[in-house]
């Protein structure tokens, strides 16, 4: 097959009975489909093997999380295209064609996503992606359609094609040879961020990554560790310090590194004062884990060039939001995009 659709389960069996059916129904015309099953406790394999004999399952042996799951599934499967799919996500009819059509079109595309809606609100943008993910200049995250908490209702407003900075790990189109030439997932990330730092690792290497809203998928989100979650906390924390060190250019990695000491520990503080002492710990964690891995990404580090990449924010988004009262994608500067 051409395409390979790639669900990875984590003691998911809920989420597989309600959503794979959708999946086989909507996909297997155009591609093989995949659990790979992160050594479940619950009973998904049995479940899988009597309900759909017909699915594939390939079972690692350890729950290594999102990055070491998909790597280790991956490396058994050969296809021109893999696509990394929640098993919280509900597909709907053609969600492959017009992706795989744009990535045809253009060898440079690496990675694409559609457009994600919630599941619980269908006519706004989900949290995880919505319609194409940024990064302002101090490596915030945020996407069209969400910033922060703020979601848009979709009203057709992102509905052109367009060139994002990263594509979400919840909806993952991306080149196969890509994926093996980068090395895949980085497995210190365990979950969170590790697309995004995928994403830029290829935009260094000069590929594209695209958001194609003319495919529409709908996701529950918060399946594996819900929103407010001092773990959560923690692993975005940590997870962009060690992106933002390994794909940051070298006249920026300074600035950006003490402004950030600056702004997680603001954040921190408000952790504090709104309650949340378990937040507050995990962002001090959170730091002290970076600095563990810190001499391994420094000597990686000297090894690659760090180019200045496109669609980056080139202002703070944290400010924009919380202090001019920027609260959708629109409010934003359009030429303040790199």
């Amino acid at each position: 097959m051409k395409i390979a659709v790639v669900i990875l389960n984590w003691n998911g069996r809920s989420f597989l009975k309600k959503f794979l059916p959708s999946v086989i129904d909507h996909s297997h015309d155009d591609a093989e489909i995949i659990i790979a099953d992160n050594a479940s406790t619950d009973d998904s394999v049995p479940f899988l093997k009597k309900e759909f004999p017909e699915i594939r399952i390939i079972r690692n042996e350890s729950n290594g999380g999102f990055a070491k799951g998909y790597n280790d599934a991956l490396k058994e499967v050969e296809a021109e295209y893999f696509v990394l799919l929640n098993s919280d996500i509900e597909v709907t009819p053609g969600w492959i064609k017009p992706v795989i059509d744009l990535m045809d079109s253009d060898p440079d595309i690496a990675a694409c996503q559609p457009k994600i809606r919630s599941y619980h609100d269908r006519e706004k943008f989900e949290y995880a992606g919505a319609a194409g993910g940024f990064i302002d200049k101090y490596g915030y995250p945020f996407c069209r359609g969400r910033l922060f908490q703020t979601l848009e209702k979709d009203t057709g407003q992102f509905d052109e094609v367009t060139e994002v900075f990263w594509a979400t790990g919840a909806c993952l189109f991306v080149r196969a040879n890509v994926y093996r030439q980068l090395g895949g997932l980085d497995e210190r990330f365990f979950a969170h961020m590790e697309e995004i730092d995928f994403c830029w690792r290829a935009k260094n290497k000069g590929y594209k990554v695209m958001v194609c809203p003319q495919s529409t998928v709908f996701h529950v989100g918060g399946g594996t560790l819900p929103k407010k979650s001092w773990r959560k906390t923690y692993l975005n924390m940590r997870n962009n310090n060690i992106m933002m060190y390994k794909n940051l250019p070298d006249n920026r990695l300074l600035k950006v590194f003490l402004a950030r000491l600056f702004l997680d520990g603001i954040a921190a503080f408000k952790f504090l004062v709104d309650g949340g002492i378990r937040d507050f710990f995990a962002v001090i964690k959170a730091h002290w884990s970076f600095y563990g891995v810190y001499p391994e990404l420094k000597s990686e580090r000297k090894l690659k060039k760090h180019l200045p990449v496109t669609r980056v924010y080139l202002r703070n988004i944290v400010f924009d939001y919380f202090m001019r009262g920027k609260k959708k994608f629109s409010d934003l500067n359009q030429d303040k995009f790199s």
